[in-house]
């Protein structure tokens, strides 16, 4: 899928895609199977907390504290 700022977006799961976009050079674009790998959730440490990201039955992300 091309979006505006033309940038490939890959959707195909667990595929290890990194795009940057061409109008925000220093935004990082990670594709989720390389976040992921063959797992279907990752621990993300931010300020001392740990928060869980899921892929759920329905190949869509939830962010739990």
């Amino acid at each position: 899928m091309k979006n505006n700022t033309n940038t490939i977006t890959l959707r195909s799961h667990p595929s290890v895609v990194i795009l940057e976009q061409e109008n925000s050079p220093s935004r990082r674009r990670v594709s989720s199977g390389e976040l992921f790998g063959k797992q279907q959730e990752l621990v993300i440490e931010h300020n001392d907390e740990e928060y869980r990201l899921r892929i759920t039955s329905n190949d869509k992300l939830i962010l739990t504290k």
